[in-house]
């Protein structure tokens, strides 16, 4: 699918003018919030390679860039997660074969309030927190008093059902149960860390990407392994337990400048700007 198309709106045309007047060409990037900040920053950077052509990046969860590609309202298609068989079906069946990429690599934080003394998880510790079923309700149930918690209660940040990180958290965490009822589901990766930095009580998950001074990040322990922290390089080396890939999807083989665009963010170019935001890149480059 090229769907590099003619600017008809206002709007449209405004973001598709060169300094110097003439109309450029519009790919449409949608999809996963973990992604949209690095999509953003490839957009840019890309817009100094080829001048001729604006990549329009927008955010709104890895469903609804899947739902875009579906409907083929997109050009490329961001999302944390892989595409269900359902999904490559149905754009199937709308005449549109997505083919996927993986762009980098994200650790999957584990966020809490730096008051909190705790210091490390087990992926068991999580998944009784987070867990229809789970036992862990108040952080007594931890063996810890969290200062400033006043009522003990586990305040669990999650993400919206729609949202990759969602998806993926209760694959690799929660396995076959779904998450309970009650917890604080955010729009976006930056609102759970914001929720939990004021929040004591809370604990939340996101990209690594996303974190800040503000908040802790605990280690993880898979079964009986050491206790990892995540990272750029244990994302890498794939010793932390959480850590996923992200992906884009065109529909069919990308062509045209589709393609020289997917190339470029394939490149030690493009894979340097995903280190620089935090994420760990598909191959070894080396970034100044």
């Amino acid at each position: 699918m090229n769907r590099i198309v003619p600017v008809l709106t206002l709007t449209a045309f405004m973001l598709a003018c060169g300094g110097d007047g003439t109309s450029r060409q519009v790919v449409q990037n949608k999809g996963s919030d973990t992604l949209v900040n690095v999509a953003q920053a490839w957009a840019e950077a890309y817009g100094a390679v080829n001048p001729a052509l604006a990549v329009a990046v927008s955010g709104g969860g890895s469903g609804t860039g899947i739902s875009s590609m579906i409907n083929g309202t997109v050009d490329i298609a961001n999302s944390s997660r892989k595409m269900r068989d359902g999904e490559i079906e149905a754009a199937q069946a709308q005449g549109h074969d997505p083919i996927e990429f993986v762009v980098g690599v994200d650790a999957l934080a584990i966020f809490l309030h730096p008051d909190n003394p705790i210091n490390e998880f087990t992926l068991e510790q999580l998944a009784a927190i987070y867990a229809e079923g789970g036992a862990v309700e108040s952080w007594s149930d931890m063996g810890v008093t969290v200062p400033g918690c006043s009522s003990g209660e586990v305040v669990r940040v999650s993400r919206q059902n729609n949202s990759g990180t969602y998806a993926y958290f209760q694959e690799a965490v929660l396995g076959e149960s779904e998450f309970k009822l009650g917890s604080r589901d955010m729009h976006g990766s930056k609102d759970v860390v914001d929720l939990v930095e004021n929040t004591p009580c809370a604990i939340g998950y996101s990209g690594l990407a996303y974190a800040t001074d503000h908040v802790k990040m605990p280690c993880v322990i898979s079964s009986t392994d050491a206790c990892v922290a995540p990272s750029v390089d244990t994302a890498i080396d794939g010793s932390y337990p959480i850590a996923r890939p992200l992906f884009m999807y065109t529909s069919g083989q990308p062509e045209g400048a589709v393609k020289e665009y997917m190339d470029w963010i394939m490149s030690d170019v493009g894979q340097c700007i995903l280190v620089e935001k935090g994420y760990a890149p598909v191959n070894p480059v080396t970034c100044a």
